[in-house]
């Protein structure tokens, strides 16, 4: 990946950390407290999917950068990744989940369950900001 590369991938990461922490700012400790159509939920699912589409975007584009093919979809774009070892299958496998929460939030976004909201907040940023990291460590 080239400077311009990098820069762009550390101006993503520091968006993707912006919404994390409006994320973490709004989540209820217990999952029966997000309640749907509230001000905590709304701004948990949107930032929380905003932070997963910008790593969704991040991980098609490393495809095509690092010449591992154009993704099918976005849960072929992780599975590339782990292909190249880029991250690994654990890893990989939690991301692709990631792109299918993200895919029930702009499709069927009345019909979220908010416990499983809940706990896509609570555990999911992590896996985030690790591929973001691990993407970063490639491109040195």
């Amino acid at each position: 990946m080239s400077v311009l590369d990098r820069a762009v991938l550390a101006e993503r990461t520091m968006a993707v950390q912006r919404h994390l922490a409006r994320v973490a700012e709004r989540l209820p400790s217990s999952p029966a407290a997000l309640q749907p159509a509230t001000d905590a939920s709304d701004a948990v699912v949107l930032h929380l999917w905003q932070a997963t589409q910008i790593v969704i975007d991040v991980a098609m584009g490393a495809c095509l950068a690092l010449r591992l093919g154009t993704p099918g979809s976005y849960a072929d774009a992780f599975r590339r990744l782990e292909q190249a070892r880029i991250v690994d299958t654990a890893l990989a496998d939690r991301l692709v989940r990631a792109a299918g929460f993200r895919n029930v939030v702009a499709h069927a976004y009345e019909s979220l369950d908010m416990r499983r909201v809940h706990q896509a907040a609570t555990d999911g940023p992590s896996d985030l900001v690790r591929f973001l990291a691990q993407l970063a460590d490639t491109a040195r």
